[in-house]
């Protein structure tokens, strides 16, 4: 019944839509009108126009994006465009859209390519970081939700293409893209600022008669963020049952992101039958962050004293603690990555009906990512010096998970004070490297986690299609490609200890330092959760030059060998394809055969004997097979409606963190987790990658209804079901890591391990399930209705889906799968003024953030709300000669002041993670010559 209710709507505006579309239509063909001049259509309805044609004419169920999209709105990358697509969803990293989902399917699990080739990231994975692409180099985009056999690159959610400008199919064009960028949240750290800038300049021509063409796109931006964020440590067992929070990270980040890029496409064409195509594509990436804020562990975790005011639900919902020292958090991060991607195409026509072509492309990119922690507060652990703890009353909130205000009866340090606050850390979590510091677990003052990433690919095709009059087939396509794509991480580590140390004594006699007077930057304020301020430093600088010493977290921590691994796969793809039609039918039906060669290195890491890492070197990998058919039918039941039916076998890779042949034992020096007996807060772990991986399948069926009722009007509905086979699946299992005890190392300062068990977390190929979801979609002019409401118009797409995967009974959700998603954009367009109100509404959905050691931490985000306008004005198109081409717009992005939410998937009140944004604003300028 709610499925029915849901499909009311769509089904009453149909109707609506239908009755009033034949009068308007009918009013126009009843009058006896003159010759009328041409009309050129520009803007929001010149992109409405190309983009439904665009998907009219497809022979799959796709979704499109004009140039005037992308290039009507400011948007500061390509993933805001994507985001606004029916069956798309944006997710927000660090208050920017950078994931896509497709389907539900998140975009490890979508492919991309750009010109049709196989497109690299910075990222971890596979998924594309889609807010690396400025939005001014990409000509269009087009989103296939049914692959055919000539789509090498497959996904279980889809295929994005993004394309780039053909000058040879291009109209002459110059043209300038600035604006000035404001954060709505106020920098909450001195030293960073919360505006920044974004230039553009695109050239393209013909010359030689046509037969030679250049595109040029340069672009650069500086692009502030602010953030508010809240982590919980978890949710502790208390004495009587119930959950209590177990301590937090609270800060306020504030970063800048610089993006510097240059594509080029060069076009020769000698003769009709000869083309010639060179691109390059080159950026540069640079992210600075500082999060400032406070670290503070709390009741049963956090080993301090506490009492609860109130218990409601099975959740401890406020009360006091007091006895942890709170370490002071003065981090920094700079992210370095840069992509390149070169590439050669040759057409050739071999007769008026057969084309042969070939492509080869070259692709590399590289992410050098310093995460630095430097610790602070009122003293080094376990010292005579060391000065009193934090305490604090909370109440647990909805919104930011938890509220802090002064304990009713202790006081607290001054954390904003230089003469009180000193550069030690406050806890003594250095146990790791006791060995390599004189036998003492209070050394550690910091740690900085430093993983590089590098990543090429080359890629081969040779394809040929042609013509062909065989009963009802029309035309034929077969190819080859060849791919050799190679990932390596490394990630390097090392524990900080700052001057005051001295290896040579206890613990308890060791001794710190005051903050350097040059590094301190003033105070960061953490009122927003009730923490009041802390002092602020500059602690990236200090690192930088050589303020602390570096211990090789390598000798120590058996993540950092266990997490450095090489994935190389060399990919081997041949196709046929058939296009058919037979009166109102047409389609095509093809085949792949993929054949994947795989192998990983990688290492085994435990600690031995004498308190330092052991690691062997391991290599694994795999070859196979798999065989993907496709089939696309179209009916053209009308001149203007089609029914769309699809079926095909496709499939996504491993992610390939989870293509790794390591396998971990690990230990945390935590005191609170090695006095815990239980095995969910354990201080033992262990982790296995899986380097024999095949792909995730999955088999689909697509049925689409679409009627386009005007130029710029239409209405679509389609469903789809999608069965998913050899998901892949972490598994835990309890595990006794007795044999990996050695004493006086892991039970050193305290009475004996409380427990010697713990989960190991393994990848597994062991989970089916399903995909299904109905996507209704529209776009309604108003000047069907009358000639006076000739400029609005709204467009507006739901999307409703349902999937699980299941394993040994227990089922598990999809990443990146809403069961709602909703978007809907008001518009009015003439005489030159062009205003839009877009919104965007997702449900909850699971997604990652970085965890401990930047590990890739699954969490369920509670999804968002998203309001976003622009008003602009186009001197051109009010008439205004003097000023044609010169288009001025001001728009507000994350209107409503969105906060992003994750939490328990069993309780929304325990909340894992709170991120404060604050809105965002763009004045900008686009001159077209």
């Amino acid at each position: 019944m709610k499925q029915a209710k849901k499909l009311l709507l769509p089904s009453a505006i149909s109707c609506v839509i239908a009755g009033f579309a034949p009068i308007a239509f009918a009013q126009s063909d009843a009058v006896q009108e003159p010759a009328l001049e041409e009309v050129v259509v520009t803007g929001i309805r010149a992109s409405l126009i190309n983009s439904m044609a665009i998907k009219e004419d497809a022979s799959s169920i796709v979704e499109a994006i004009s140039p005037e999209d992308i290039g009507k709105l400011p948007d500061t990358s390509i993933a805001e465009s994507l985001a606004r697509l029916p069956g798309l969803a944006g997710e927000r990293r660090d208050g920017r859209t950078s994931g896509i989902s497709v389907r539900g399917f998140n975009e490890n699990y979508v492919a991309t390519t750009m010109n049709g080739r196989e497109l690299l990231g910075i990222g971890d994975n596979r998924g594309v970081e889609y807010d690396l692409y400025p939005s001014e180099i990409v000509s269009g985009a087009v989103v296939y939700k049914t692959p055919d056999a000539s789509l090498i690159n497959q996904g279980l959610g889809g295929i994005v293409d993004l394309r780039t400008r053909r000058p040879l199919e291009s109209d002459r064009i110059i043209s300038f893209n600035g604006s000035y960028e404001m954060n709505g949240l106020e920098s909450g750290n001195p030293d960073y600022d919360d505006t920044g800038h974004r230039l553009a300049l695109t050239y393209s021509d013909t010359f030689a008669d046509d037969t030679l063409g250049l595109a040029v796109t340069v672009a650069t931006m500086e692009s502030p963020s602010q953030e508010e964020q809240v982590r919980a440590w978890g949710y502790a067992d208390a004495p009587d049952g119930s959950k209590v929070l177990g301590g937090h990270d609270t800060f306020v980040r504030s970063a800048l992101m610089k993006r510097d890029t240059i594509s080029a496409v060069g076009q020769f064409a000698p003769n009709d039958r000869l083309t010639f195509t060179v691109d390059a594509l080159y950026i540069d990436f640079e992210e600075s962050k500082v999060f400032r804020g406070l670290e503070e562990g709390g009741p049963v975790w956090g080993g301090a004293n506490w009492s609860a005011t109130s218990i409601e639900d099975g959740l401890v919902t406020s009360g006091q603690w007091d006895g942890f020292h709170s370490v002071i958090r003065n981090d920094g991060e700079v992210k370095d990555g840069d992509l390149s991607t070169f590439g050669f195409n040759v057409e050739y026509m071999l007769s008026d009906d057969w084309t042969l072509t070939f492509d080869a492309a070259h692709s590399e990119s590289t992410k050098d990512l310093i995460n630095m922690e430097s610790y602070s507060g009122v003293g080094r652990a376990g010292t005579v010096t060391q000065g009193g703890p934090a305490a604090r009353t909370w109440v647990m909130d909805p919104s930011t998970g938890v509220q802090y205000s002064a304990h009713p009866t202790i006081s607290m340090p001054d954390y904003t004070d230089p003469d009180v606050i000193r550069l030690a850390g406050p806890q003594a979590w250095g146990g790791a490297i006791a060995p390599l510091v004189g036998g003492n677990s209070n050394a550690q003052d910091g740690f900085v986690n430093n993983p590089t990433f590098e990543e090429d690919l080359d890629t081969l095709r040779l394809s040929a299609k042609g013509e062909i009059d065989f009963s009802i087939l029309d035309s034929v396509e077969v190819g080859v490609a060849y791919s050799d794509r190679s990932k390596s991480k490394v990630n390097y580590g090392a524990f900080l200890v700052a001057p005051g140390y001295d290896d040579s004594l206890p613990a308890d006699q060791q001794t710190d330092i005051a903050v350097p007077e040059q590094y301190i930057e003033g105070t960061a304020n953490l009122d927003f959760l009730g923490l009041g301020g802390m002092l602020a430093y500059d602690g990236i600088g200090m690192y930088r030059d050589g303020l602390y010493r570096e211990v090789d977290a390598t000798k120590a921590e058996t993540a950092r060998l266990g997490d450095t691994y090489s994935v190389d796969e060399e990919v081997i793809t041949a196709y046929g394809m058939a296009n058919f039609s037979a009166g109102i039918m047409s389609g095509n039906v093809g085949l792949q055969v993929v054949s994947t060669d795989q192998s990983s290195t990688g290492f085994d890491t435990y600690t031995g004997a004498d308190g330092t890492v052991v690691a062997t070197p391991v290599t694994g990998g795999a070859d196979y097979t798999k065989v993907l058919p496709s089939l696309n039918t179209n009916f053209q039941i009308t001149d203007n409606q089609v029914v769309r039916f699809a079926a095909a076998k496709t499939m996504s890779r491993a992610r390939m963190d989870d293509m790794k042949p390591n396998n971990t034992i690990g230990f945390n020096f935590d005191e609170q987790r090695r006095l815990s007996s239980d095995p969910e807060f354990s201080a033992w772990s262990g982790s296995s990658g899986n380097p024999g991986l095949k792909p995730i399948e999955a088999i689909q069926a697509d049925l689409s209804y679409e009627y386009y009722f005007a130029d710029d009007g239409y209405i679509a509905a389609a469903y789809f079901y999608k069965d998913l086979q050899n998901w892949h699946l972490s598994t835990r299992e309890l595990t006794d890591f007795t044999s990996y005890i050695v004493p006086g190392y892991h039970d050193k300062d305290i009475p004996a391990l409380a427990s010697t068990q713990g989960y190991t977390d393994s990848i597994v190929e062991a989970g089916d399930g399903y995909a299904k979801g109905t996507e209704l979609q529209g776009s309604l002019p108003f000047h069907i209705f009358s000639d006076w409401l000739d400029g609005f118009g709204i467009i507006a797409s739901a999307t409703f889906l349902d999937g699980q995967i299941e394993y040994e009974g227990v089922e598990s959700d999809i990443p990146g799968l809403s069961d709602e998603i909703y978007q809907l954009t008001a518009f009015y367009e003439k005489n030159g003024f062009e205003i839009r109100i877009s919104g965007r509404k997702r449900d909850q959905y699971l997604t990652e953030f970085y965890g401990t050691s930047l590990a890739l931490t699954p969490t369920t985000d509670q999804g968002a709300e998203l309001i976003d306008a622009q008003i602009g004005f186009d001197f051109g198109a009010a008439g205004i000669e003097s000023l044609d081409g010169l288009t001025i717009t001001l728009q507000g992005q994350n209107l409503t002041d969105e906060e992003t939410v994750s939490a328990a998937e069993d309780d929304p009140r325990q909340v894992n993670k709170y991120q404060h944004f604050g809105a965002n604003y763009l004045l900008g300028v686009n001159y077209k010559f």
